[in-house]
Parts: C-alpha cells; sequence; structure tokens
C-alpha cells in the first residue's frame, strides 16, 4: 500500500513528523474508528476520527477521539454558530478529496476550520487517519493542532 497522501504530502512540506500504521480496512464496519484502533494497537480514545460538519450551512471539521459521540450543540458553539449537522458523505468527499473511511484533517482539497475535541491535549501523541482508508498518522497532538491552526474545545457529549 502506499503511504503518499495529500495528508502526508502537507505535513512534509510543514515539516512535521509523523509515522505511518497501515491495517487491514474493513468495509462495512459499524464502528470504523475502534477497529482501526485495535488493529494498529492504540486505545481508541487517543485515535482520533476525522468529521466533516456545516455549521450554519457553512463546512468545517471536527478532529474527536474514536471512542466518543459527537454534540452538535458543542460543535456549533465551537465554532461560534447557531446549528450544527453531519455533512452529507458525498459533499464530504467532494470538499476534502477523500474517500469517507479515510478523511483526514491534513491537505484536504479545500481548507475549512478545524477544532479538535480538548481530551487531544491529555495526550503527548494521536493517531488520526492518514487521507486513505487502512491508513494512520502518529503524530504529536500539538504539532497536529498547530499545523492546522485549529483549537481544542469540548466537542463530545458527557460521559
Amino acid at each position: 500500500m502506499s503511504t503518499g497522501t495529500p495528508a502526508t504530502q502537507f505535513l512534509r512540506r510543514a515539516k512535521v513528523p509523523f509515522r505511518v500504521m497501515e491495517y487491514e480496512y474493513a468495509p462495512g464496519q459499524e464502528r470504523v474508528a475502534l477497529q482501526a484502533a485495535e488493529a494498529i494497537g492504540v486505545p481508541p480514545g487517543q485515535l482520533f476520527k476525522t468529521l466533516m460538519v456545516e455549521v450554519d450551512q457553512r463546512p468545517a471539521c471536527v478532529v474527536v477521539p474514536g471512542d466518543r459521540t459527537l454534540s452538535m450543540k458543542r460543535v456549533a458553539a465551537a465554532f461560534g454558530g447557531k446549528s450544527a449537522t453531519m455533512m452529507p458523505p458525498d459533499k464530504a468527499e467532494r470538499l476534502t478529496g477523500y474517500h469517507t473511511g479515510g478523511i483526514s484533517p491534513f491537505g484536504q482539497r479545500r481548507a475549512v476550520p478545524v477544532v479538535f475535541d480538548s481530551i487531544v491535549t491529555h495526550f503527548d501523541e494521536v493517531a488520526i487517519n492518514g487521507g486513505k482508508r487502512g491508513l494512520i498518522l502518529l503524530l504529536s497532538s500539538q504539532d497536529a493542532c498547530n499545523v492546522l491552526q485549529a483549537q481544542a474545545q469540548p466537542l463530545c457529549a458527557e460521559g
């Protein structure tokens, strides 16, 4: 499997160090992030999933732990909006240039505002999709936020 994606190219251009982990992507799994975490041997809360949302009809990107559930109320608040919804998968693919199950916050076709769930600050290193199904990048949580000029705010439902 080739590991050259717009995400890895973006991080290399920004001189952000990262490691690549590959796993056998199983389509049709209900909890893809949990499957990926198990496959590469990281705790599910340390593997962050990339979700595309619309806040007041404007595109945005949230990066949240694979074992947590998004709170749309918190997402709207994080971007200073009134309402938030999940972006339809076909629209997310067109906007990012990635296929669902392989969307990365790095190197998207069109840059949009990004917010990480605040728990990202609890980890020195996080695992995030590398822009292809079955490709995970491990990098410093601080580097991940900094390179995307992303804030860390509460995005997930309590509990």
